[in-house]
């Protein structure tokens, strides 16, 4: 799976919210950790060659996913992980029934533009998204709310 520069025959595993290697990255980028365990994520890890390279995951509300805690490790950055994670997990929620993915950033929204997402106003966002711990605890209010269109 992949289709950036050396992003190419990356291995995605589904993960716990309990990884530690998984966590230690999210606190290493200043990413919320506080409700990894909570029902209704799912997390993985992607990997190259055996060395995990990026994790990333999601949660499920209906038709909408609430896209989260994407993380490429120090020394794979600028490699084309990061979009391959995007885009896998993208997929991933796509066949789990999503058709619309959400995701708030302080930082990363012209990362995220480049894949079709755009900034919506927290006003048209979907209640379920809004009330998820991440939407309503853990990110800061001045988070940019994004939005995508998922292909059916």
């Amino acid at each position: 799976m992949g289709s950036g520069e050396g992003a190419t025959q990356l291995a995605l595993e589904a993960i716990d919210g309990s990884d530690r290697e998984f966590r230690a990255a999210l606190v290493d980028a200043d990413l919320p950790v506080d409700d990894l365990e909570e029902p209704g994520r799912s997390f993985f890890s992607l990997s190259r060659g055996g060395t995990r390279v990026a994790f990333g995951g999601y949660e499920l509300h209906g038709e909408d996913a609430l896209l989260r805690s994407i993380v490429v490790l120090q020394g794979h950055r600028g490699q084309g992980v990061g979009e391959t994670a995007t885009e896998v997990l993208l997929e991933r929620a796509r066949l789990d029934g999503a058709r619309r993915a959400y995701l708030l950033t302080t930082s990363a929204a012209p990362f995220f533009e480049e894949f079709g997402f755009h900034r919506i106003d927290r006003a048209v966002v979907p209640q379920t998204i809004l009330a998820t711990r991440q939407a309503s605890a853990l990110c800061p209010q001045t988070a940019i709310v994004l939005e995508k269109t998922l292909a059916a």
